[in-house]
Order: C-alpha cells, then structure tokens, then sequence
C-alpha cells in the first residue's frame, strides 16, 4: 500500500528516486526547511504517515508518542545518496507494515 513520506532535509532530495511507489516529498518541497523538529512533526503528522530523517538523536529530543505519524531514521557514517543506497531493501521491507508512532531505525 503506497505511503505518504516526507524525508527530512538533513537527507538528499534524490532519495525521492527510491521511493516512486509512494507519494514523497521533501521538506522544502513542503516549505517546512528550518522549522524545529516539534513543529515539523506537529504539521507532518496531519499529512504523513512516515518522516523519513538521519537524526539518530530524535528519540532523546522529542517525546514521538505525542505524534501520530511514524519515524524512520537511516543510520549511516554519511547522508549522502550512495551511502544510503544499500539501505534501500530495508526501507522497504519496514514501509510494508510500520504503524504511526512507530519508531524504527535502519543500519547497514
């Protein structure tokens, strides 16, 4: 079933690519670049059913319960696009049945 994903601007736009069976958008597609990440998951929660990020440190920063959209955070020694790419099977896998509120995090 597609997914509505935003992915976060600390991740490369070209990860969109990845994703063409769901409905994606950036950040800054969505005019939210800059916005504190409390604020961004207040508004994506209401459009999104998954925030795609790199920031291994959002569970000490944002109580995520509060939100009712799923988080997945992609951990890698780089955000760059072919860095990312061998997570790819993996991202995949977990849109097929991540929950809101969900909090799951992809390693190499």
């Amino acid at each position: 079933m597609p997914m509505q994903i935003l992915i976060d601007e600390c991740l490369p736009k070209k990860l969109k690519q990845q994703l063409v069976e769901h409905s994606v958008f950036t950040v800054q597609e969505k005019g939210w670049a800059d916005m504190k990440n409390g604020e961004l998951l207040s508004k994506a929660e209401n459009e999104f059913d998954v925030w795609l990020t790199a920031d291994q440190n959002i569970e000490s920063q944002q109580n995520l319960n509060r939100f009712d959209i799923a988080v997945v955070v992609l951990v890698a020694p780089q955000n760059k696009l072919e860095v990312l790419l061998p997570l790819m099977p993996q991202l995949h896998d977990v849109l097929r049945n991540i929950q809101p509120k969900q909090l799951l995090y992809i390693k190499p």
